[in-house]
């Protein structure tokens, strides 16, 4: 089977983000979800001699293809970038210079049947990002209450048929295990009484069950959290989402850091001892036209920009 490739969406941009330029050129930048490498590899093209550059990635197809880059530079830890604080303390790293997360699932892993992430692919019902660990989708349906089901379609695939399709579920589990991507997206169909036109009615309960499987959005905000308390002074968050679901953990995340609490105005406080945001917001970014019209999976992407401007303390940028 030939190798599966991965059009890295917002390529230049998310990379242009992290700003690695002057003496940034020899820091420690993170690329947090490998996928196929394509940010990592214009990183490394970007980074000075001394400089690092640890990805991440749950999955072992991925890890495997980043076992191929011989650069010196590179690492990559088959881990989830939510353990980044972990790894980051075990190699005695305090602080990093940016992190770089391109969110949700990639090519490879959606157009390899034997993944069973893609409800137009027979194969079996797995859709686990690390295939080495945890309970499958299958595995899952095959123990969990009709009540959790729904509540999870309706949580994580915002389906408003959440119910009827849990019920019908449960009720063909009872006759046959649930085994493949195939029958799970019929029992959907026939649950489903209307849905967006030119929308395939299993979407919703496959992205549902999927980001449920693997903690993505427990993840992110936990990832989130950990990349921040590791971030240098002007150091730069490039974060890329492709649902609602996602592109609100990480607003809420970049907005709260970059707003304080102001004092009441009429108390003695001289304007540089008032306290200072943590960040500030660069903005966020689409894909152009020309790259929608190339890869078509990129039309949903945001990517949103910060960089760290004082720490907890109040203190300010240092430029």
């Amino acid at each position: 089977m030939p190798e599966l490739t991965h059009d890295s969406v917002l390529l230049k941009e998310a990379v242009d983000a992290l700003a690695i330029e002057g003496d940034r050129v020899n820091g420690i930048f993170i690329d947090g979800t490998f996928g196929r490498g394509g940010h990592s590899r214009l990183i490394l093209e970007r980074l000075g001699g001394e400089g690092r550059l640890i990805a991440f990635d749950k999955d072992p197809e991925a890890v495997s293809v980043a076992g191929k880059i011989t650069d010196p530079r590179f690492e990559i830890v088959h881990k989830s970038f939510a353990d980044l604080g972990e790894v980051l303390e075990e190699k005695g790293i305090e602080m990093i210079d940016g992190i770089l997360l391109d969110l949700g699932i990639s090519s490879p892993q959606v157009e390899d049947a034997a993944r069973g992430f893609s409800f137009r692919l027979e194969g079996p019902l797995d859709m686990r990002m690390d295939s080495t660990r945890g309970l499958s989708a299958a595995e899952w349906l095959a123990v969990e209450t009709e009540e959790k089901i729904a509540e999870v379609i309706h949580q994580y695939g915002e389906e408003r048929f959440a119910f009827q399709i849990a019920k019908a579920i449960v009720a063909c589990r009872t006759i046959k295990p649930i085994d493949s991507t195939k029958q799970l997206a019929e029992i959907v169909a026939g649950a489903v009484k209307t849905f967006e036109k030119g929308k395939n009615p299993a979407t919703r309960t496959f992205q549902a069950i999927r980001i449920f499987i693997n903690r993505e959005l427990e993840e992110l905000e936990i990832g989130l959290q950990a990349a921040w308390q590791h971030l240098r002074l002007n150091g730069r968050m490039s974060v890329i989402s492709f649902h609602s679901l996602e592109d609100r953990i990480v607003k809420k995340f970049l907005s709260g850091k970059a707003k304080v609490d102001m004092p009441d105005r009429r108390l003695p406080i001289r304007a540089i001892d008032l306290p200072q945001p943590e960040m500030k917001l660069l903005g966020k970014q689409k894909p152009s036209k020309a790259e929608v019209s190339k890869n078509a999976r990129s039309r949903s992407a945001i990517l949103r920009i910060a960089t760290r401007v004082s720490y907890e303390n109040g203190g300010r940028n240092e430029d």
